[in-house]
């Protein structure tokens, strides 16, 4: 596995080794002493699995009380995600950083606890798997808004429509009034 911290050096791109031959492909998704060694010490709880059509935009989703680090793929088709530093003492707060992840190139990135995330859908439909560090708690999951104009995130979307929301999201709350970590 290659490990790239990216331009917030928290948040990693992983890339696996591809064996693959006439038969199809192995790769090793998780290993925890790799990640341990390149990332940090981290112990996963739950694993999350979303299916989304073309231009469905998830996010941008963080547990203020129970922070959760998120370990996350793409199994078919392809999304732009998303992370958003959210930590107030931190020199990246309120930055961004987007990859597109994809059956395709088969990377992981890993989205640290004190981080808000997102993904916009980029293909037909997508599978989108995430191992979490902590559990899902509903009363202290925030939103915040996908096009907020602080953030400015440059989210690569279609010109013939804008994004599909839940109702939750199009509710998200403006950076400057979210909750954020100390």
């Amino acid at each position: 596995m290659k490990y790239k911290p990216l331009a917030i050096p928290d948040v990693v791109l992983m890339t696996p080794k591809i064996f693959a031959d006439q038969r199809g492909f192995f790769m090793e998704t998780w290993r925890a002493d790799g990640f341990k060694k390149k990332v940090g010490d981290y112990s996963f709880v739950q694993d999350n699995c979303s299916k989304s059509t073309r231009g469905i935009l998830r996010g941008l989703h963080y547990q203020i009380r129970h922070p959760q680090g998120k370990l996350v793929r793409v199994t078919s088709g392809a999304v732009f995600d998303v992370a958003v530093d959210l930590r107030k003492t931190s020199v990246n707060f309120g930055k961004w950083v987007g990859v597109v992840l994809s059956s395709e190139n088969k990377q992981l990135l890993w989205v640290p606890p004190g981080f808000a995330h997102g993904f916009y859908v980029l293909s037909h439909e997508a599978e989108f798997e995430y191992k979490c560090t902590d559990y899902y708690n509903p009363e202290s999951e925030r939103c915040i808004r996908w096009d907020d104009p602080v953030l400015n995130i440059d989210w690569p979307l279609f010109t013939d429509a804008q994004p599909v929301l839940s109702p939750k999201d199009e509710a998200g709350t403006s950076f400057n009034t979210a909750e954020v970590y100390p």
